[in-house]
């Protein structure tokens, strides 16, 4: 293949949250300079992808159909947990340079990939957590508590648990996926919300974010803030090695007691600086995929 294209697949939807497509789209803006399209699991994600500076994207809606869109020899970025051994080989043969992210404390590279994790390091793999850039300008911290479940709750799990705030004056942050008679409900528990297109705003101006999810705990982290991580019943535990490194508190199975013991704290509390690691992650992904 003389112009091999190259890809990006992304695992992201209403039942997992938008975590890996925030991270896709930061990378994808990284690379600024390079020719990518996204391919997303999510057809409506796709379609909204432009909003998110990414402007090739492409819904595939499972991970088999990424052929359907690439051709053998092309090259892929793959953020996902869906493939088991064989189709992660399979895919290994099929694109001429591979690269994957991974979040398991448990992973391992193997061979024809190249890795990005947070826990492993060596040759072809960086270690490196991937949060974008404008989320370490320490903007001035406006908004003392903020609360962000998640970009997904299609169980309406924060509404079973909302006992998790009682007793906490926290601003309500609403994901994207929320369904319009159960987003009314949370504006009327909450005395302040912000709208999804605050996004940033909130997440870089919150002394203290609550939330359930690990990027958004990573990117208030790099603005300067104290993030509290909620460890979701449903949601696997890969972050908690790393959140425990970084001296970032964490809540299991929705304990007020424990979150308000927490914040009672949290003053005294000395969290660690992230890194800010976009030049080699810039250099790694250009080298990896020969670009």
């Amino acid at each position: 293949m003389l112009n091999p294209k190259t890809y990006y697949y992304v695992h992201t939807g209403h039942r997992i949250g938008l975590d890996r497509f925030r991270r896709a789209c930061t990378i994808i803006r990284l690379l600024k300079d390079v020719d990518i399209t996204l391919l997303c699991s999510d057809y409506r994600i796709a379609q909204i992808a432009h909003e998110f500076g990414v402007e090739k994207s492409v819904g595939v809606d499972v991970v088999r159909n990424i052929p359907q869109i690439a051709n053998h020899g092309d090259k892929l970025i793959f953020d996902s947990q869906e493939a088991n051994p064989i189709m992660l080989q399979d895919m290994r043969n099929y694109f001429s340079k591979f690269v994957r992210i991974g979040d398991s404390p448990n992973d391992k590279k193997e061979d024809g990939e190249f890795l990005i994790s947070p826990y492993l390091q060596g040759d072809g793999i960086l270690n490196s957590l991937v949060i974008d850039d404008k989320y370490f300008e320490n903007k001035e911290k406006t908004i003392d508590i903020s609360f962000f479940f998640g970009d997904d709750d299609y169980d309406k799990q924060l509404e079973k648990n909302l006992s998790l705030l009682d007793g906490v004056d926290a601003d309500l942050l609403l994901g994207f996926y929320y369904f319009f008679d159960y987003e009314d409900m949370l504006k009327e528990k909450f005395k302040r919300h912000f709208e999804l297109e605050d996004y940033d705003d909130v997440i870089q101006k919150s002394k203290i974010l609550i939330t359930s999810s690990h990027q958004a705990v990573l990117e208030n982290l790099a603005s300067g803030g104290k993030p509290i991580f909620i460890q979701r019943r449903d949601y696997p535990e890969d972050y908690l090695e790393i959140f425990k490194k970084l001296n970032i508190p964490v809540v299991k199975n929705y304990q007020n007691s424990q979150l308000l013991t927490i914040l009672k704290a949290h003053k005294m509390r000395e969290y660690y600086k992230v890194e800010h690691n976009n030049e080699k992650l810039i250099g790694f992904l250009k080298s990896s995929l020969n670009l």
